[in-house]
């Protein structure tokens, strides 16, 4: 097995369960008979944000840089970010990291382009859903995406940072959430949900959705499983 190193911390609440499901899923697979080998470098969420906020490429672009480095000192020989937010800088810190990196976008991406999706909505936190660097990837590949009107990526990306990422969940909030998926569907006839943070599965998902949901945190995982059992560099 191949050893992944992990840049986690934006929020803990996600990196728990790439952590769990990682384990989990990589153990089923090797039929419970190993466990993979992993590093973690947890950030300081509010640095990151902080750095995001003030359109300071280079600071979070420097500030990740230095744990991918941490995590190829420590033996990683492939890495991933735990959070959407974060590949902000993607581009940018993959020309420069010490370890081969697998981004969200593209698996994300892959997914939609294989379930046929032509149409998606898209939640996130406010840079997510206002930027191009996580939208890119499925326009290029001829998806269309839609996010929600500003007030309501206002809202979105205040519970996501004052509930979510401390793990609070509110029923109010799954409600208000589920209405602006309602207003998506009814008004561009959306084919499926992209959650595009990796703490929106805990108040949305399929047991509650109205559309098909493109969970990014599984399908980034799925992905990762599968290149810890692979022997490709």
């Amino acid at each position: 097995m191949r050893k992944l190193g992990l840049i986690g911390g934006t929020g803990y609440e996600s990196t728990l369960v790439y952590y769990r499901e990682l384990n989990r899923i990589v153990n089923e697979r090797c039929g419970g008979r190993s466990f993979p080998e992993m590093s973690l470098e947890s950030v300081d969420l509010y640095k990151a944000l902080g750095y995001v906020a003030a359109d300071d490429e280079d600071a979070l672009t420097a500030y990740l840089l230095d744990k991918l480095e941490n995590l190829a000192a420590g033996g990683a020989e492939f890495a991933a970010l735990t959070a959407g937010t974060m590949h902000i800088v993607f581009d940018r810190l993959k020309e420069k990291s010490p370890l081969p990196l697998v981004g969200i976008p593209q698996t994300v991406c892959d997914e939609a382009k294989r379930m046929g999706y032509r149409k998606v909505g898209l939640m996130g936190t406010i840079f997510t859903m206002e930027k191009d660097f996580f939208k890119s990837a499925l326009t290029e590949n001829g998806i269309e995406v839609i996010v929600p009107d500003k007030a309501q990526r206002e809202l979105i990306n205040q519970r996501i940072t004052t509930e979510l990422e401390l793990g609070i969940v509110n029923k109010s909030t799954e409600v208000e959430f589920l209405g602006i998926i309602e207003q998506m569907r009814a008004a561009h006839g959306i084919d499926a949900l992209i959650l595009g943070c990796t703490e929106l599965p805990l108040i949305l998902g399929a047991h509650n959705c109205p559309l098909p949901v493109l969970d990014i945190m599984a399908i980034h995982i799925n992905s990762l499983a599968g290149m810890i059992l692979s022997e490709e560099g």
